[in-house]
């Protein structure tokens, strides 16, 4: 994949996510004033976590992990790769058909494994209700995920990118239809959860089909290739049960509280959007391309694509983390107070952004470091690091929370992201000169890191002037507005002083692609 291509591949994958990120936010701006921060919210958030916690373990984290090397292998050298894809998305849905059983059984139990703080009060029932209704959407959503995987390794991005568009559409129109007609909200919600799945999964396996690999289940069989990609992503599921783990510890420390675990997930969703646009864009494409330029030991590309992938991250992640951490107030006051969501909700929701946005970087660093592990079929390495994260994040979040309370969990994540991404980053060092970024991404990093100051303090400046408009319900948005234009404008400004940003290299590069 050439350098043109492979931004493309960025804008593509980003430009999707991030449509995906906005229907987010609105969503998640439904959700608020629908649920506020009360049992039917942490009922159905918790419950919605539960199959999104295995899909990242089964899907995204391991099984893709290691099927997109070894499927990008296949097609390369014309081995078979329809047949290994079968054999692949079958032994997927024998696994997760099994785990839908067992979950269906033993609900309550997978809920208090979640969140402990729920025995005994309304939240136990109601969560098990709708934990048992959304849970099928793993099926459908980590299917999905292997779909997305055969069409990124073979450069198809568009597909793959615009599917979670379609579950933030469902989930509006639930919002406005149990709104409308009186419905339960929380019923609802859940049951928008698997028809989210089903588009989804519809959605991509039409675009595979288009592109010749039309996947449909067969007896299962355990090939020499799936007992390989078994040892592949053995370590890797470990590594993402690891990651999975510092979760379960943060919204277990988080049910003890109440209200909590409504504050560090729309917390969560705030973060997510510029996580999801520049660290999942750039660990979709990476992925593939690092595998193989470092098959074809094409060291030189191997460390420009590194490189550019790093700097293209902390481009749009560094001033986006300034920004959580700066006007974290403005932010969650205007996109999530309203309805059932208070003032209160809106002051505990912002201190666990500003604490998200300190750890923003390392998130997506994680993203660019992780598949110089994965593209050499190393997944071994990132397992070590994740339990050093693990008991950073658990020795953090349980010790802390008895003296500053709900906000230990998001205190623990942050920090155990740092600790995780240093020890990516010495191993990737260590892994000779294709895999170090260059002379020229330390360049751009000081001059990001000086353009991101200068407008945090525009950025505080700006809340100075504004300040009364925030008061003003007709007029906090505009406020807002302004506020996000006069920080995007400064930055850019700044960044061209700095040389964090050449707009002439990336019209050239547009231009070439």
């Amino acid at each position: 994949m050439q350098p043109i291509t492979l931004l493309r591949g960025f804008l593509t994958v980003g430009g999707w996510t991030a449509m995906s990120r906005v229907l987010g936010f609105v969503r998640d701006v439904g959700f608020a004033a629908a649920l506020g921060s009360g049992p039917v919210a942490e009922a159905f958030y918790t419950a919605f976590s539960l199959p999104n916690m295995f899909r990242r373990f089964f899907a995204e984290g391991a099984f893709n992990t290691a099927f997109v090397p070894m499927f990008a292998k296949k097609v390369e050298a014309d081995e078979d790769p329809l047949s290994f894809a079968r054999d692949a998305l079958t032994a997927l849905a024998t696994l997760l058909l099994i785990l839908t059983i067992v979950a269906q059984i033993f609900m309550p139990a997978l809920v208090l494994m979640l969140a402990s703080g729920f025995a005994g009060d309304e939240r136990l029932g109601l969560a098990t209700l709708y934990g048992r209704i959304a849970f099928p959407y793993i099926l459908f959503i980590s299917l999905s995920a292997l779909l997305s995987g055969v069409l990124n390794a073979t450069g198809r991005f568009s597909a793959a990118a615009a599917a979670p568009v379609l579950l933030n559409i469902i989930f509006i129109i639930a919002i406005f239809g149990a709104r409308g007609y009186g419905l339960d909200m929380g019923l609802v919600l859940s049951w928008a959860v698997p028809i989210g799945g089903i588009a989804q999964l519809a959605l991509v396996w039409v675009a595979a089909s288009r592109a010749g690999f039309k996947l449909l289940p067969r007896r299962p069989r355990f090939t020499p290739e799936l007992k390989r990609l078994a040892i592949i992503a053995g370590p890797a599921a470990l590594a993402m049960g690891v990651v999975q783990i510092n979760l379960i510890v943060g919204r277990q420390v988080a049910s003890y509280f109440d209200g909590a675990i409504a504050w560090l997930f729309m917390a969560d969703r705030l973060y997510q959007l510029p996580l999801g646009v520049v660290g999942i864009a750039i660990g979709v494409v990476l992925l593939p391309d690092l595998s193989r330029r470092l098959r074809a030991e094409d060291h030189a590309g191997s460390r420009h694509s590194f490189s550019r992938a790093g700097e293209f991250a902390l481009m749009l992640t560094i001033p986006s983390a300034v920004a959580l951490v700066v006007i974290p107030m403005e932010l969650v006051g205007v996109l999530f107070e309203r309805g059932q969501y208070t003032a209160d909700d809106t002051a505990k929701t912002a201190l666990a952004v500003a604490v998200y946005g300190l750890g923003l970087p390392a998130f997506v660093l994680q993203k660019v470091l992780q598949p110089v592990y994965f593209a050499r079929g190393d997944t071994k390495t990132p397992f070590y690091f994740a339990l050093l994260s693990l008991v950073v994040n658990a020795a953090l979040a349980i010790g802390l929370a008895p003296v500053v309370g709900f906000i230990a969990a998001a205190i623990g994540t942050s920090i155990a992201g740092w600790a995780m991404t240093i020890a990516l980053w010495i191993g990737t060092y260590r892994k000779g000169e294709s895999t170090r970024f260059d002379r020229r991404f330390w360049r751009r990093l000081w001059g990001i890191m000086a353009a991101s100051a200068v407008m945090g303090a525009a950025l505080w400046g700006g809340v100075v002037v504004l300040g009364p408009m925030f008061g003003i319900s007709g007029l906090k948005i505009i406020a807002l507005v302004i506020l996000i234009t006069l920080g995007v404008l400064v930055y850019f400004l700044a960044g061209q002083l700095f040389g964090a940003v050449n707009f002439r290299d990336l019209k050239a590069m547009m231009k070439r692609g």
